[in-house]
């Protein structure tokens, strides 16, 4: 397998490649939905909504915490998590400028 040159790439492009990496995966976007639904701070209820194994969700909340998109308060014995609303205000922003470009093929053929 290669090694990947993100060093030949723009800032603008490593990080929607990093955003659509953390998205990449059923699950956590699952997370981010069930969060985003609760509008306030989750704790042991993802293994339950979701249906996933406690390690398998505690992996997917690590990533997208890494990521930024959510973030985790300690409740007792609990970690409380909640979306990172600047954070995901920032990401929906690369994102809106990314898929507003207007894609142009003015050849019906090309295709």
């Amino acid at each position: 397998m290669g090694i990947t040159k993100s060093e030949i790439f723009s800032d603008r492009q490593n990080d929607i490649a990093r955003i659509a990496k953390v998205l990449g995966h059923p699950a956590r976007i699952s997370i981010l939905e069930y969060l985003i639904k609760s509008d306030s701070c989750v704790c042991g209820d993802l293994v339950e909504e979701i249906g996933l194994a406690q390690p398998t969700i505690s992996q997917h909340l690590k990533e997208l915490k890494n990521a930024g998109l959510i973030q985790g308060t300690i409740e007792g014995t609990s970690i409380c998590y909640c979306i990172n609303t600047e954070k995901w205000n920032e990401i929906r922003s690369k994102l809106n400028l990314f898929f507003d470009q207007k894609a142009t093929c003015s050849n019906s053929d090309c295709c």
